[in-house]
């Protein structure tokens, strides 16, 4: 988006700046106020092939006769009348209430929609779906002709993928913690590498699933559902970049409408933020928060704060024609992230926000090259040689995914390479991407590289902040990956996933570069030794973006409103990250991780019980041979019966293969009435 302010007040005075300012601002419109009341509506969405996709409108009551109004509309497989009926409400009644018609769409083949679940997740049926879902939205009597669309995850995936199709009636989205690089950065493939956990179970087995509150066992409605291959299998057979995974998205300057952007630092997808701010054509916002995979009204840790009313001003806008400022706001507003020790139950994590005008912002690229005794200095040292045992098992301290707060991770620094600077003489903050130049080589054909950047306190605690990993036969496209040659040297080049953060003076920089980090990327099968090359012209090193300490202050934020809650329905969870436990046989160099989840729902028909486990399996000594264990149960107890669907998914590999087989199953108070196997042997793609 073209700041047109910053442009034409830079050249001005600062008191003027200061007054034009507050004029813009006085001049702008509130946002919409709550003077509707609620009123929930079912309706049925046809589909060019007969097909009718279930939906609720949330209506505005107290409508004036013959007044007009937008859509905005959610649309995923996520099952509106159960899964997420309880979260739902409190959005789509905020948005009802001011003016809004707050559409929630169940995808084809799930929930209360009818037909079998597409292939995939993201699949050309679902975006052509969607396509007619915001033309029947726009053409409906209430319709002021405009549609938006907002979600977070998939619904947030979805929004960016519709806004590339360009339906006339789509004006404008918001997507919180979504991406559209659906090889490298979505939970199949972290990094271009492996990776398998709950999202496979959940939704393997929700596929099977009928919709509430009938929960059908007809035939006709059950059967095409429960034998409609789990998607986890299909994902397995692509295990490079290329035209499974592009062709479900277009490049992000397709995207030529107004897009308002949430994401977290502690969020698996926050780079899209980056790409979006730096590659669309339409006018972008974002906010960009100190959070993990949530809505920032109820985040954990926080600080926590209302985007709701930042949805609305951002939505009149564009859907209403009210001036409410938002062409005027920052182009994206972050939460600079201080110091804090380790620590998995902060509540609030310490720093202020801040206004970024210009991405990305300028900086200084603070280069700092691993050095023969294990520090970091701003020069090239002589040319020398670190080797590293790999060890596949280490890596549970360090997280799931590339967030989240953790403990400290000390005891993954402890089987890396681990390079550290002096301690510093003042505070250094970054922002942006940091990224590393490594000159390394292996003694097997595949090898990945993980590098992790950290804060080392005084005290010799270790606060991971940020890193990356890199699958070394992708080294030069994941697309086209090729083996490792035993013995060359490759210069590799790895960008960091996005992050903020003030190391303060007396601390020290790490960096930790493994061939490991299980169970968030499958181990690869070789045993090996790996050459970490230091020295020379362009020798390994460390490039942060470093920005100034102070930035310009950012507008505040509201804090969180009360949420209006469903009175029939109540929802207990589990929270994340559940449990986890690790077990180590030292003496057969053997290591297993347990994960368990539950959470638990009450409905006007009845009681849904979620349970769900994974384990994951390596052996040191046979990096070949590790293993994914999970199993989901759903109980739906009902007046009259009991349903239980279940999913069971084993993967295990050697070197050549992964061995695949999942189980879904139905029972109907405590008998199995249904099962399907599938089980294959999927040869490993430099994986």
């Amino acid at each position: 988006m073209t700041d047109t302010r910053r442009r034409v007040l830079l050249p001005l005075p600062n008191f003027l700046v200061v007054l034009l300012l507050g004029a813009a601002s006085f001049a702008s419109d509130p946002p919409s106020p709550p003077v509707y009341g609620v009123r929930m509506e079912q309706a049925w969405i046809p589909m060019n092939d007969g097909v009718r996709l279930a939906a609720t409108l949330y209506m505005p009551d107290g409508a004036k006769p013959n007044e007009k109004f937008p859509a905005l509309l959610e649309y995923l497989p996520y099952r509106k009348d159960d899964g997420t009926a309880a979260e739902d409400y409190p959005h789509h009644s905020y948005f009802a209430r001011r003016g809004y018609v707050s559409v929630r769409v169940d995808i084809r083949g799930f929930g209360a929609s009818e037909g079998t679940p597409p292939e995939r997740e993201y699949s050309e049926q679902e975006q052509e779906d969607g396509e007619h879902v915001i033309a029947w939205l726009s053409h409906q009597p209430w319709s002021n002709g405009n549609v938006g669309m907002f979600g977070i995850s998939w619904g947030g995936f979805t929004a960016l993928q519709m806004a590339m199709r360009h339906p006339p009636a789509l004006k404008a989205i918001l997507a919180t913690d979504a991406t559209a690089e659906l090889f490298h950065d979505d939970v199949h493939y972290v990094d271009g590498i492996a990776h398998i956990d709950e999202f496979e179970l959940n939704m393997d087995m929700a596929e099977g699933w009928t919709g509430a509150p009938d929960y059908t066992l007809d035939e006709k409605v059950l059967g095409p559902r429960f034998d409609t291959a789990p998607w986890s299998l299909l994902y397995l057979k692509h295990q490079r970049d290329g035209p499974f995974w592009r062709d479900r998205v277009q490049p992000l300057d397709e995207i030529t409408i107004p897009a308002f952007l949430i994401g977290g630092l502690l969020d698996g997808y926050r780079d899209n933020v980056s790409a979006m701010l730096s590659q669309s054509k339409g006018p972008v916002k974002a906010i960009l928060g100190p959070w993990n995979h949530t809505f920032p009204n109820d985040a954990v840790p926080g600080p926590r704060i209302e985007w709701r009313n930042e949805a609305v001003r951002w939505f009149d806008h564009w859907l209403k024609g009210r001036d409410t400022g938002v062409e005027h706001d920052p182009r994206l507003v972050v939460y600079m992230q201080h110091w804090h020790p380790p620590d998995p139950s902060l509540e609030n994590v310490p720093g202020e926000w801040r206004r970024e005008d210009e991405w990305p912002p300028k900086s200084e690229g603070r280069q700092l090259y691993f050095q023969p005794d294990h520090t970091l200095a701003s020069s090239s040292p002589p040319i020398t040689r670190h080797e590293l045992k790999y060890v596949p098992s280490i890596g549970v301290e360090a997280g799931f995914w590339w967030g989240e707060l953790l403990n400290d991770v000390r005891p993954v620094d402890a089987f890396s390479l681990v390079y550290d600077s002096a301690p510093l003489k003042e505070d250094v903050a970054i922002l942006g991407q940091p990224y590393t130049t490594l000159h390394v080589s292996a003694t097997a054909p595949l090898a990945d590289w993980i590098v992790r950047l950290s804060d080392l306190a005084p005290d010799g605690t270790v606060t991971q902040i940020t890193g990356a990993g890199i699958n070394g036969a992708q080294r030069d496209s994941m697309s086209e990956p090729e083996d490792l040659t035993p013995g060359e040297t490759y210069r590799l080049s790895i960008l960091m996933h996005l992050t903020s953060w003030v190391f303060p003076k007396g601390h020290r920089i790490r960096v930790a570069i493994s061939n490991a980090l299980w169970p968030m990327m499958l181990p690869t099968p070789y045993k090996m030794t790996t050459m970490l090359d230091l020295g020379g012209p362009d020798g390994s090193s460390l490039s942060l973006p470093v920005v100034p300490l102070i930035g310009k202050a950012a507008p505040p934020f509201s804090p969180p409103e009360p949420s209006e809650e469903r009175s029939d329905i109540k929802t207990v969870g589990f929270p994340w990250p559940g449990e986890w436990t690790v077990e180590r046989d030292e003496a057969r160099r053997k290591t297993t991780v347990h994960w368990k989840g539950k959470d638990a729902s009450t409905f006007p028909w009845g009681t849904e019980d979620d349970y769900e486990n994974l384990t994951y399996d390596a052996d040191d000594e046979h990096p070949e041979t590790c293993s994914v264990r999970g199993d989901a149960e759903s109980i739906f107890t009902l007046k009259s019966r009991t349903l239980t669907w279940r999913g069971h998914l084993l993967v295990t590999t050697d070197q050549k293969n992964f061995y695949y087989k999942y189980t879904r199953e139905l029972l109907k108070d405590g008998a199995i009435v249904k099962t399907k196997t599938w089980q294959e042997t999927i040869a490993r793609d430099h994986q």
